[in-house]
């Protein structure tokens, strides 16, 4: 019996407007545009830092003071134009949010997603996460997807087994290690395929 549903955000929560398949490296092209470099310059300057703060092993001030300095720009101007990208090149999916919303009369919501310090503030918003029952981000617990352990930490903190929970999110890679662990999954292309395939799994809509 299906007693939780798990939501991850990035291409789920908040869909991408306009950009190629593959989120990460659209984002990136555009940061590295507006400073008029060539993204492979831009994976350079961010390397040291970017794989560490979406695990949340180095903190926040130290990941923009860091791609600062390699890029030779402030780090407010940098931080406003991270922020900038990602609010211009993500949407936020209403439907499923009222959708998930309404499943929270019946069971327990939850975000699983993996996070750099930069991308949470921004498709993370404060008064949406209030909502969910638990909220796990890479960058907050110290592991990122697909180490089975934070489907676990998620399983811990909801405090249900692999098969009470649905885990929905939009790459194959990230829905293999919860299917290995028990978890239900939904590999997300639209809501629309999203509800039908949740119906299957005997989710009440």
């Amino acid at each position: 019996m299906i007693k939780s549903v798990i939501f991850d955000v990035g291409g789920v929560l908040q869909l991408e407007k306009g950009m190629k398949k593959g989120h990460s490296r659209s984002i990136h092209e555009r940061i590295a545009k507006f400073f008029d470099l060539d993204v492979d310059t831009w994976f350079d300057a961010i390397d040291s830092v970017y794989a560490r703060s979406m695990e949340g092993s180095v903190k926040e001030n130290i990941v923009l003071k860091t791609i600062a300095k390699n890029i030779n720009v402030g780090i407010i101007k940098l931080e406003e134009v991270i922020f900038k990208v990602y609010q211009d090149n993500f949407k936020r999916n209403d439907e499923l949010f009222d959708f998930a919303w309404k499943l929270k009369k019946k069971y327990k919501i939850a975000i699983l997603s993996d996070q750099w310090h930069a991308s949470k503030k921004v498709l993370i918003k404060n008064k949406d996460a209030r909502r969910f029952d638990v909220v796990v981000i890479s960058c907050d617990v110290g592991m990122r997807k697909p180490n089975p352990k934070i489907y676990q930490l998620t399983l811990k903190r909801l405090g249900l087994k692999p098969e009470e929970t649905v885990f929905i999110d939009n790459r194959d890679w990230n829905t293999e290690p919860a299917e290995k662990l028990g978890m239900k999954t939904v590999l997300f292309k639209n809501n629309k395929q999203t509800f039908r395939d949740l119906r299957k799994l005997g989710v009440e809509i």
